[in-house]
C-alpha cells in the first residue's frame, strides 16, 4: 500500500488590506509534491474551506518560481487541483498517513481556527502518524490542542517563518500577527536556521517542520524519511 499524504492549502487571496494579494506560495507545494510522488505517496489536497485556492503574486515571479512551480501552472490537470479542494468534513483522517501544512502568509488567516483541520491534526498525531508543516504553515498548529488539553506544539522542537523574515520580507506592517512569537508562547520550542531564507528543517518525534520557502524540499524528505521509519 502507497503511503498517503494529506495536503493543506490556503482558501484567502488577501492580506487584511485588500490591496495587498497574497495566497499559496506555489513552490511549497510544488517541491513537496515532487519528493512525495517520487516516493510513489498518493496525495490529496485539502483547505479550510474547500474549493479554490489562491496564488501568492509573488511566488510566480523570479527568484521564488523555478521549474517545478511552471510546469504546474502550464498544467492544467494540476491547476484544476487548485480549484477543486476537499473541505476538512470530507476527510477521514484513518485514511492519511501524513499530514503537510504548505504556507503563504494567508495561512495566517484561515489555518488557526479551522476546527476540522484541528481535528484531522490530532487524531493523525495521536496515531503517532506525521504531522509536518513549512513556513507559514505551522500556523496550522497554532491552536491545535492534543485529548489531553496542551497544545499539541508545547515542548516540542519546531520551526517554520521567522520574525526576522517577516521583516527583510518586508511584511511586518501587514501580517495579522508575529508567528514565531505566537507559536513560543504556546510553549513551543521554536528553532530557526542560522541565515534567513536558507533551508532549514527539524524532525521531532512524529512533527517535522520547515522554516521558509526554501525549506519545503527538505522537510518533505523529512517527512519521507518519518514514514519510512514508522513502518520498520
Amino acid at each position: 500500500m502507497s503511503k498517503r499524504v494529506l495536503i493543506v492549502v490556503t482558501n484567502v487571496g488577501h492580506y487584511d488590506d485588500p490591496s495587498h494579494p497574497t495566497g499559496l506560495w506555489l513552490t511549497e507545494l510544488t517541491h513537496a509534491w515532487h519528493v512525495f510522488e517520487e516516493a510513489g505517496y498518493d496525495m490529496t489536497l485539502v483547505s479550510p474551506l474547500g474549493g479554490a485556492v489562491p496564488l501568492e503574486p509573488r511566488s510566480l515571479k523570479f527568484p521564488n518560481i523555478d521549474k517545478s512551480g511552471k510546469a504546474w501552472l502550464a498544467d492544467p490537470a494540476k491547476m484544476a487541483l487548485l480549484q477543486t479542494t476537499k473541505s476538512p468534513d470530507e476527510i477521514v483522517s484513518a485514511d492519511f498517513d501524513a499530514i503537510y501544512f504548505t504556507g503563504g502568509h494567508a495561512t495566517m488567516y484561515d489555518f488557526p481556527d479551522s476546527e476540522g483541520l484541528q481535528r484531522i491534526t490530532r487524531e493523525l498525531y495521536e496515531r503517532g502518524d506525521i504531522v509536518s508543516s513549512v513556513c507559514h504553515g505551522y500556523c496550522g498548529l497554532l491552536n491545535t490542542k492534543l485529548s489531553d488539553g496542551s497544545y499539541l506544539v508545547a515542548g516540542k522542537k519546531l520551526t517554520g517563518f521567522a520574525w526576522r523574515e517577516e521583516v527583510l520580507a518586508k511584511v511586518d506592517k501587514l501580517v495579522p500577527y508575529n508567528a514565531e512569537e505566537k507559536v513560543k508562547e504556546r510553549g513551543a520550542l521554536y528553532e530557526k536556521g542560522l541565515i534567513p531564507f536558507t533551508s532549514y528543517a527539524v524532525t521531532d518525534g512524529n512533527l517535522v517542520t520547515g522554516q521558509n520557502p526554501g525549506s519545503a524540499k527538505e522537510t518533505a524528505k523529512k517527512v519521507v524519511a518519518a514514514l519510512g521509519r514508522s513502518e520498520g
